[in-house]
């Protein structure tokens, strides 16, 4: 295994800066979808509260090490509270809604509702951040739309109280989304770690108020399971920032729909799971419209930056 590790690291050193934020960016999506394979498998054993934290503990302390290089304070000294507070709710709302439907539903079903989140992020940013938003946007917004439909399937039959979680939660990760826009100038690691510490005190709630709330754990294990289970997501987004360090975002964010396949792989090989033909259209159609919208939105950027900047004979 170290031999493997040692060959993987030389080969991206290797690479062009552009190519190593590619090479993380993808593993960092596979640990991204090993973490949430791993979380359908210990929700079947374990109580929803336990897990969340358990998880939560291994991920605050793998934190604290991070914050403890670069000075505690920040912790404490956060702008906008309020704002920061209710990113703490979203998420951890976003993180329970995504526990309870993975215990219930296919692995790629669940992450097909969740990668809907950008296009709910862009329907909503003219309305909670005032960013204007054009035909082209809102018609792929509208397919977007369309693709979570054709994945929901709504009807009398399929609207389980697991899909609907799923909406729910992925709605929430928008929301948590749209708030990290607005707190740009709070580390990652600071966002993190109140992330981290308001999913455990729900989970620490959950297991006081809910019967049976805590499992015997069988084995150490399991036990073992459950801290990497939080250290594995911390991992991932650390990579996932260090790729946007690397290269741009235009290059490496489209690689987050990887999340897809590989949940289809993992859900086959650990849980036999097939995805539907209205799950593949859907998700088809959430894949492309995220794409658009992400593009376009780097395409204006760019054009902003363009005008924003003064003539050659000013500057000269």
């Amino acid at each position: 295994m170290r031999g493997v590790h040692v060959k993987m690291s030389n080969f991206i050193r290797q690479l062009s800066p552009t190519g190593q934020g590619v090479a993380i960016m993808l593993l960092g999506m596979f640990l991204f979808a090993l973490n949430d394979a791993m979380g359908k498998l210990l929700v079947s054993t374990y109580s929803l509260g336990q897990v969340v934290m358990v998880r939560s503990g291994a991920a605050v302390i793998v934190l604290l090490i991070l914050l403890w290089r670069s000075g505690l304070d920040k912790v404490v000294r956060v702008e906008r509270p309020a704002l920061q507070a209710a990113r703490v709710f979203f998420s951890t709302a976003e993180l329970f809604c995504f526990y309870f439907a993975v215990a219930a539903l296919p692995l790629a079903d669940v992450m097909t509702y969740w990668l809907a989140a950008p296009i709910y992020v862009a329907a909503l940013s003219p309305f909670l951040l005032g960013e204007k938003v054009g035909w082209r946007r809102w018609t792929a917004i509208a397919i977007g739309f369309i693709g979570v439909l054709v994945a929901l399937q709504p009807s009398s039959a399929s609207l389980t109280s697991a899909a609907l979680f799923s909406i729910l939660g992925s709605a929430a990760f928008a929301f948590m989304m749209l708030s990290g826009r607005q707190l740009r100038n709070t580390p990652d690691t600071v966002l993190a770690f109140w992330q981290v510490v308001g999913a455990g005190v729900a989970g620490v709630l959950a297991i006081a108020v809910v019967p049976s709330g805590w499992v015997p754990l069988k084995s150490a294990f399991d036990l073992s399971l459950l801290c990497l289970l939080g250290i594995v997501a911390m991992t991932a987004h650390i990579l996932v920032n260090r790729a946007l360090k690397l290269a741009d975002a235009a290059t490496v964010a489209p690689l987050q729909y990887t999340l897809l396949l590989w949940a289809v792989v993992f859900g086959w090989l650990m849980f036999g799971d097939i995805p539907q033909t209205g799950i593949v259209v859907g998700a088809g159609l959430i894949v492309v419209s995220g794409l658009y919208i992400f593009f376009r939105e780097n395409a204006l950027k760019r054009k902003a930056d363009r005008s924003a900047r003064p003539p050659l004979d000013d500057v000269v």
